[in-house]
């Protein structure tokens, strides 16, 4: 079996998500994945050998500024007749299928050559019924338009009674790790903010991974440091809690390893801000809208979460894709959920939504 996956590289989480599926797919001889992300730079990509020889395109990506979307720039930056020119020229002939995380150039692409295309993202997830904030008519277009797919398999923290998958995880559950340090994430927001938000905490450490370092460094209680997926897994186990924006993978690594959360969505961001929704829905986040170290102080004294037990072995779903049996959803996403382990407050809060089962098909 030949699959084409594309994946939206603009975000770290989309590409850690492809990351476990790029591992599963690599223990398989009967199928043979090809990798195409955009929306970030060429030379903006790091730790990227699980994918071997991907191709990349500029794509489509949102300007941000302090921290919140800048619509004009956005508007400004992208570059429609690129898009569709990359779009034309992508030749999905000889694919068996499109696999695709909210990526819209091999999206269409497969749409114009009529190949199979299954969305595997948590964007798909807001496709049904589950907790949103700031929905309006134009993120509806968006989800719909963005990057069009056959089936959606969206991913999210709870089922909502819908055929969603769990999150996938590459993190193995580890002991328990008591500390001082509090990793930071905060990639939209400008470094002397983020400095300045920290500082005043002196008592705790700090350490603070941003994609506009070049270098790693330490300064009084924050420690510096340039991005990097093995040294930003290093110190996120050792932490006793995170500071992010409201990104869906790295909340969902923290909730498996019980860390603490202290969440900034991104402004007029529509997922990030159904994200804090969701987790401060089930207490399992703090959230501050502006970088606020009252809230940041009040933060660090809360307690820590409890674990949440997500699967480890994704291999179901490659089976699933394997077996062309695309419509039928209902019983592998049963499968995955009948995995999931919530703490006891956890699972009660979500005791009000619907029971999953598994009959029905893909929407």
């Amino acid at each position: 079996m030949k699959i084409f996956y594309g994946v939206q590289g603009t975000g770290n989480g989309h590409i850690t998500r492809a990351r476990v599926m790029a591992a599963a797919f690599a223990k398989r001889d009967d199928i043979q994945v090809d990798y195409l992300f955009s929306g970030r730079a060429a030379d903006k990509y790091f730790d990227m050998e699980v994918f071997g020889d991907f191709q990349t395109r500029r794509g489509l990506s949102f300007v941000t500024k302090k921290g919140s979307i800048d619509h004009w720039q956005t508007f400004k930056q992208a570059s429609t007749t690129q898009l569709w020119k990359d779009i034309k020229s992508l030749d999905l002939s000889g694919y068996d299928l499109l696999l695709n995380d909210f990526e819209p150039i091999s999206a269409w692409a497969a749409k114009r050559q009529k190949i199979p295309s299954i969305s595997i993202s948590h964007q798909a997830a807001f496709t049904h019924n589950v907790p949103k904030e700031g929905d309006n008519l134009m993120n509806r277009l968006l989800l719909k338009y963005f990057a069009p797919c056959d089936i959606n398999l969206g991913v999210h923290w709870h089922h909502f009674g819908h055929h969603l998958l769990p999150p996938l995880i590459d993190i193995e559950p580890v002991k328990d790790v008591k500390t001082d340090q509090y990793l930071v994430y905060l990639p939209f927001e400008n470094l002397t903010d983020i400095e300045e938000f920290l500082k005043p905490i002196s008592e705790k450490r700090f350490v603070c991974f941003h994609p506009n370092l070049d270098s790693d460094y330490d300064d009084e209680n924050i420690s510096w440091r340039k991005t990097s997926k093995t040294g930003f897994r290093e110190e996120l186990v050792v932490s006793a809690g995170v500071i992010a924006n409201a990104g869906f993978e790295l909340s969902s690594e923290c909730l498996m390893l019980g860390k603490k959360l202290l969440l900034k969505p991104l402004h007029g961001q529509f997922e990030q801000l159904s994200n804090v929704l969701t987790l401060n829905e089930l207490q399992l986040c703090s959230k501050m809208h502006n970088l606020d170290t009252d809230i940041l102080d009040k933060w660090l004294h809360a307690p820590s979460n409890n674990k949440i037990v997500f699967p480890q072995d994704v291999s179901p779903l490659v089976d699933w894709i394997k077996a062309q049996k695309w419509q039928d959803t209902g019983d592998l996403c049963k499968a995955l959920w009948d995995q999931v382990i919530y703490p006891e407050p956890v699972q009660r809060l979500l005791n009000r939504y619907p029971k999953l089962t598994g009959s029905g098909n893909a929407a």
